[in-house]
C-alpha cells in the first residue's frame, strides 16, 4: 500500500490523539524509572541505551536516528502503517526519558532509588513495569500508526506467514538486546540489565496484548 497523508487523519482523531499523546510521554516517563532500577528495560530502550553510550549522544538524539533508519524501511515496505503515534514515537519518547533522568538526578529520586532496598526497589520496579505496560497499550491501541521499531516485525510476519508472528516478534526482540550487548561491549560497559532485557523480550507483548483487550473497548 503507498503512503498517501490522508492516513494520518484517522475516524476520532482528536479522542485518539488525547490518548496517544500522553500515553507516549508516559512510556518515556516510566522508562526512565526502569533505567534507574537498572534491572532491564524492554528492548528497544536497551538496544538504544547502549548505542547512545557508545556514540556519547543523548538518548533522545539516538532514537531519532535509529528509528528514523528504521522510519525509512517501515516507508519502503509497509507504509500504511505510518501515522501520527509513529513520529510520537521517534521523536518524543528518548527524550522524554533524557529529560527525567536529568529530573531524577536533581530532584534525588534517582539517589533514593541507588539506596533503596531490595523490597522498596522491588515495589518501585513493579509498579512501574504494570504502569509502562497500561501506557503502551493506550498508545497501541489509540491506532495512529505503529512505532518503527514495531513496524518492522509486522513487516517481517507478512513475509514470512508460515511462521508464527509471536516467534518473529521474539527474535527480533532479542537481536535488539544482541545489538545492545555489543553496543556496550564496544563501549567497555554495557548499560542495563542483559537479563532482565531478555526477560522482557519474552513477556511484554503478551502482557501488553492481555491488558490490551479490555482498553480497546474503552478505545
Amino acid at each position: 500500500m503507498k503512503f498517501s497523508f490522508k492516513q494520518f487523519i484517522v475516524p476520532n482523531f482528536a479522542k485518539r490523539l488525547a490518548f496517544m499523546l500522553p500515553a507516549v510521554i508516559l512510556m518515556g516517563v516510566f522508562v526512565s524509572i526502569l533505567v534507574e532500577i537498572g534491572w532491564g528495560t524492554d528492548p528497544a530502550s536497551f538496544m538504544n541505551l547502549n548505542i547512545a553510550a557508545a556514540l556519547n549522544w543523548g538518548l533522545g538524539n539516538t532514537e531519532v536516528l535509529v528509528y528514523g533508519l528504521m522510519l525509512i524501511f517501515t516507508f519502503v515496505f509497509g507504509a500504511n502503517m505510518i501515522g501520527f503515534g509513529t513520529l510520537a514515537n521517534m521523536l518524543l519518547i528518548g527524550y522524554v526519558i533524557d529529560f527525567c533522568r536529568w529530573l531524577w538526578k536533581n530532584i534525588g529520586f534517582a539517589q533514593f532509588i541507588y539506596d533503596s532496598s531490595f523490597s522498596i526497589r522491588l515495589i518501585i520496579f513493579i509498579a512501574t513495569l504494570l504502569l509502562f505496560v497500561i501506557a503502551a497499550s493506550i498508545y497501541m491501541n489509540a491506532q495512529m500508526g505503529v512505532a518503527p521499531y514495531d513496524a518492522i516485525p509486522n513487516i517481517l510476519s507478512g513475509w514470512i506467514p508460515k511462521v508464527p508472528f509471536f516467534i518473529i516478534r521474539i527474535i527480533f526482540d532479542l537481536s535488539a538486546v544482541l545489538i545492545g550487548v555489543i553496543a556496550g561491549k564496544l563501549n567497555g560497559g554495557i548499560q542495563g540489565s542483559i537479563i532482565g532485557s531478555i526477560a522482557m523480550s519474552l513477556l511484554l507483548g503478551p502482557v501488553i496484548s492481555i491488558v490490551g483487550k479490555p482498553l480497546k473497548k474503552i478505545l
